[in-house]
């Protein structure tokens, strides 16, 4: 069993559920109305004036470790572990090697031998079975047991697991991290030839897409560097301060060859801003391209476009 130290365990119970989520997991926070803010896995969970409530549950209360406890079920020392995880593993700039990554290890969802639901959901959302299936027999995506969600999975360079982001398959639009994942081995396809570029995207499901899309135009989508941040990028208030994705820093370290990068982000207010501040933040030396969808608020709208696919309202209808 871990053990820590009484200090250490102060500095977990300080943090705020707030500053947590805005630092650590920017995708599951969500804005509300003035000063107030809800997760996107449970919109009747709201932060506001530095306190948390869960209404449809009844609980709540102010620090990240009840959050985690009271509403993820982990154990106190998961909870702790989880926060000086995080805490303790500032973003490197790319200006200094990344420190090593903290070693907490990574608790994968358990595998279903049926892969029936997670190929129904993405084919559903537009994505090519080949593609699909490649991901599968590559174990790079897998379905779970006993929810039968879709788990993106992410590894480092001995191969070995270090991310499992988990999508949920019905209209719950439940989306979470497995406890242990660690944002720098975030999902990837990695290119089957040498290439100098790697293009990125917000999520696994657009980065499916877009290959879906390459495909579809008779384009070798499998010899493109393909990289996803597993969420929103939210850069700092002032543009020249933020940092970069611990994903994109990371890849960038260990791939010293690329040479351009092209942005996939979404058709809103985040993914401009997080466009501007990336190309504003990385080095001169990369060539960065400004390349977002056509048509739609995210790539995944882009191909349901294409293809006459009208998943948002049957999203709705379900609903």
């Amino acid at each position: 069993m871990a053990y820590y130290q009484p200090e250490e365990i102060q500095k977990a119970k300080e943090m705020d559920l707030y500053t947590y989520l805005k630092n650590y997991e920017p995708e599951e926070l969500v804005y509300f109305s003035r000063g107030t803010y809800m997760t996107r896995t449970h919109d009747s969970l709201k932060i506001s004036n530095g306190m948390w409530y869960w209404f449809s549950r009844g609980i709540g209360g102010k620090t990240a470790l009840e959050y985690l406890i009271k509403v993820r079920d982990y154990t106190f020392i998961q909870a702790v572990e989880t926060i000086l995880g995080y805490s303790n593993e500032k973003p490197p700039t790319m200006y200094q090697q990344p420190k090593k990554v903290q070693n907490i290890r990574l608790i994968l969802p358990k595998r279903s031998e049926s892969t029936d639901k997670i190929i129904s959901y993405l084919s559903s959302r537009g994505i090519d079975k080949d593609i699909i299936n490649e991901c599968i027999d590559n174990r790079l995506i897998y379905e779970d047991l006993p929810n039968h969600n879709v788990v993106f999975v992410g590894y480092d360079k001995n191969n070995v697991p270090r991310y499992a982001g988990i999508r949920g398959t019905n209209s719950s639009r439940y989306m979470k991290d497995a406890y242990g994942s660690h944002k720098a081995f975030s999902f990837k396809l990695e290119s089957t030839e040498k290439t100098d570029s790697v293009h990125l995207f917000e999520s696994a499901i657009d980065l499916l897409s877009y290959a879906t899309l390459k495909k579809m135009e008779n384009k070798e989508w499998y010899n493109d560097n393909l990289l996803s941040l597993a969420g929103v990028y939210q850069p700092a208030k002032k543009i020249d301060e933020s940092k970069i994705p611990l994903a994109l820093n990371y890849y960038l370290n260990q791939n010293q060859d690329i040479k351009k990068i092209y942005l996939h982000f979404d058709n809103d207010s985040a993914g401009r801003i997080a466009t501007m501040a990336l190309k504003t933040i990385l080095p001169k030396k990369y060539e960065v391209i400004d390349d977002p969808p056509l048509i739609g608020k995210d790539f995944n709208d882009f191909l349901c476009a294409k293809k006459g696919i009208n998943y948002k309202k049957r999203y709705e209808k379900e609903r």
